[in-house]
């Protein structure tokens, strides 16, 4: 499993831009569901992916399932050349996300947004209809289940005075 707090302190001290989605999102809105890795929609300006290049360096980033030994050049024009990168670093396993389905870039999902204290550190969080609604598109099994419980918690959420 991730260390939850030393990557987000990473990002965040980084001043990289992003936005926490997946299991991680659905917790910080209250799921009981546990997730391993971490999921962040990144945004891919020339500066930004400087920002994310340094805050995951002494991370050792490699792909997540490649071959031991496979070259691999963790830097900015990595980052330029593609879009979606699951890592595997020291702290576990993190999701470098240009774009997820249902969703879009960084810039598309950026209106949806709420932001969140996480560990002692503010980050953006995708809110949770836009959740629901990315992980309906994406429609693996494993967020087919996670949508009622996500549902639940917005209907609640509605309900609240």
């Amino acid at each position: 499993m991730i260390d939850f707090r030393a990557a987000l302190r990473a990002l965040c001290q980084a001043n990289v831009k992003f936005i926490l989605v997946g299991g991680a999102a659905a917790t910080a809105h209250g799921s009981a569901r546990l997730t391993q890795d971490l999921d962040i929609v990144y945004e891919r300006s020339s500066e930004n992916l400087q920002r994310v290049v340094s805050a995951l360096a002494e991370l050792q980033p490699y792909l997540r399932g490649a071959p031991p030994g496979l070259p691999f050049v963790w830097g900015v024009r990595t980052l330029a050349m593609g879009l979606n990168f699951t890592l595997t670093t020291t702290l576990g396993d993190l999701d470098l996300l240009g774009e997820i389905t249902g969703g879009g870039r960084y810039e598309d999902i950026a209106d949806h947004t709420i932001e969140i204290e996480l560990f002692g550190v503010r980050c953006r969080c995708l809110d949770l209809p836009k959740l629901i609604e990315v992980k309906r598109a994406a429609g693996r099994p494993k967020d087919i289940e996670a949508i009622a419980e996500l549902e639940a918690i917005l209907e609640e959420q509605l309900l609240a005075p």
